[in-house]
């Protein structure tokens, strides 16, 4: 299918649920039985935006548009989070990865540019190894799956009794008081978000007023995060992306996952780009929408998408490292003599 072509593709027919946040519709398609969101505009190459935890695809609403004159831009809603279903599902980055595939497969799509954030970092990443055929380059932006540490906040829901203890502290209630309190805990730290990511988060922690979406929410959570912090990490395959145009994008004041990932994350990824937003938080294209979309411009017409080599692959798998080897190939047995 030409480029140019699907999002009209896409866009008909569109259920009459369909609806528009600022001038990019919201579309829906049923995948596996459950209903997919997802924010579709431009023509061009495709680019993947994939949102964070609790989330939605609203979060790319400063950026979406400014990217989608070059580009066809697709910002789905994770299962369980926005407008799609809630499910008791499989809520695992690996499961997260293949929704993604067969999203791209139903638009006719073959292969992106991925850009994650938060949790969807962890997704795109994921979506690079299991998909290396499919991943034209990769953008991580304060990215999950990468070191253990994260907002303390996120490992006591991760914990024991959360599931009794959310719905308490989502309760109407509860969440009226937040609002009142909101301008208090901004000056006196925000929960230990800071001003940069409090307002966001807080309203994306008011959304969580149903039980299937506190459940999902759960459930996502504690798929890769437990007491002890994130549980998940590609520091162990990152070698992999040697020859993947990488981009690292991160917040100088993520209070949510720190900056120091994105140091970690580029030791561990050949040849990977690293921009450090000074002032900015947890969502840098939110804190600084012109900067973002400059720096993901420049990265996508300097780079050239991956062309996958199977063979490469597999000596990238068998040598577990860009470089030194971890062993070598064992000689063939010499056939018996029959004595």
């Amino acid at each position: 299918m030409e480029r140019g072509a699907i999002v009209g593709w896409a866009c008909g027919p569109v259920p009459a649920a369909a609806h528009c946040l600022g001038d990019v519709p919201v579309l829906y398609r049923e995948i596996h039985g459950y209903r997919r969101a997802f924010r579709m505009a431009g023509s061009g190459p495709p680019l993947l935006l994939v949102h964070g935890l609790g989330d939605s695809s609203v979060t790319w609403s400063p950026i979406l548009a400014r990217l989608a004159r070059q580009r066809t831009v697709i910002a789905p809603d994770l299962l369980g989070h926005g407008g799609s279903e809630q499910p008791r599902a499989d809520y695992a980055v690996a499961a997260y990865a293949c929704g993604m595939r067969d999203l791209l497969a139903v638009l006719g799509i073959d292969r992106v540019t991925v850009v994650g954030h938060s949790l969807g970092a962890g997704v795109a990443m994921q979506f690079a190894y299991q998909f290396p055929e499919r991943c034209e380059r990769l953008v991580i932006v304060g990215g999950g799956g990468i070191g253990p540490e994260v907002h303390p906040l996120l490992r006591l829901g991760a914990g024991p009794g959360a599931e009794l203890g959310l719905p308490l502290a989502t309760s109407a209630p509860v969440r009226s008081a937040l609002r009142l309190l909101a301008p208090v805990l901004r000056r006196t730290g925000g929960l230990g978000l800071g001003r940069h990511d409090f307002d966001y988060v807080l309203d994306r922690y008011l959304a969580l007023n149903s039980a299937t979406a506190r459940q999902a929410f759960l459930r996502t959570l504690r798929a890769g995060v437990d007491l002890r912090g994130q549980v998940v990490t590609m520091t162990d395959r990152g070698y992999l992306t040697a020859g993947l145009p990488t981009l690292i994008i991160w917040g100088a004041h993520d209070a949510v996952i720190p900056v120091a990932h994105a140091g970690l994350a580029h030791t561990t990824m050949p040849g990977s780009r690293v921009e450090i937003f000074e002032e900015a938080g947890h969502f840098p294209h939110h804190d600084a929408p012109e900067r973002f979309v400059s720096v993901l411009e420049e990265f996508l017409e300097t780079t050239s998408p991956q062309e996958y080599d199977a063979d490469r692959w597999r000596h990238l798998l068998r040598a577990g490292s860009p470089g030194e080897p971890l062993y070598e190939e064992a000689a063939p047995p010499h056939p018996s003599s029959g004595s």
